[in-house]
């Protein structure tokens, strides 16, 4: 799941330099297994495809490449499939953006069963576990769009949080009760928050390279990264 998997085609062969592929995992354990095939550890360097599934359990996190100059970062406890214009979030965190200068028309868009989060030269987190689902723009706009038919747009350094524990008592929204959840607006992210979650964050910090987008974080929230 990721737009553009596939990139232009040239005498018929796909662009090599828009095929998907994993960029780094500074942590496992994590996984790729393609369909029909048997789950194989992930590496550094790996090429992927469409309807490949990826995941990850603590401590585990790995950084994805999908072309035209999207990535994102998956860790922890997190599970998701590669499409052939999104990616798919079953659960777990990710952090996505477009790299800085990527010339693009189409937004990056990663699905979840809740809602869908469309990034266009933003970066944003998501996080989905059994009791809370959370969006939050860490620079630029998001657009989320609800399974509901609902849509906010969340600017930089606010958040989108629904709290599933209030929805179900065992703290899971089932197919069809996702069309009655009731969705709160957008909240603004104290700085102090804001900064000890770029302190914090093991999807922005501890891989062998900064993110992308880190400088326009940084100079969008007013909030300064930790030294590597």
């Amino acid at each position: 799941m990721a737009t553009f998997l596939l990139g232009t085609t040239l005498f018929g062969l796909p662009s090599q330099a828009a095929v998907p592929r994993i960029v780094e995992v500074p942590n496992g354990p994590a996984f790729v297994r393609f369909p029909g095939k048997t789950e194989v550890d992930a590496r550094s360097g790996q090429l992927l495809r469409s309807d490949a599934l990826l995941r990850t359990t603590k401590p585990g996190r790995m950084q994805v490449m999908l072309g035209t100059g999207r990535q994102f970062r998956m860790g922890g406890d997190a599970q998701l499939r590669l499409g052939s214009s999104s990616v798919e979030l079953l659960k777990g965190s990710i952090i996505g953006w477009i790299n800085p200068g990527t010339q693009t028309r189409h937004p990056f868009t990663i699905k979840t069963r809740l809602a869908t989060a469309s990034i266009q030269g933003t970066t944003v987190f998501i996080e989905f576990t059994d009791s809370q689902f959370k969006i939050f723009s860490w620079e630029g706009k998001v657009l989320v769009t609800t399974r509901s038919g609902q849509s906010f747009t969340l600017n930089s350094g606010q958040q989108l949080l629904l709290d599933l524990k209030r929805v179900q008592p065992d703290g899971r929204v089932q197919q069809d009760d996702s069309l009655a959840v009731s969705w709160l607006p957008p909240v603004v992210i104290a700085e102090q928050e804001i900064e000890r979650r770029l302190q914090k964050s093991r999807l922005i910090n501890g891989f062998s390279t900064p993110l992308d987008t880190l400088p326009e974080i940084q100079r969008e929230l007013g909030v300064t990264a930790p030294s590597p």
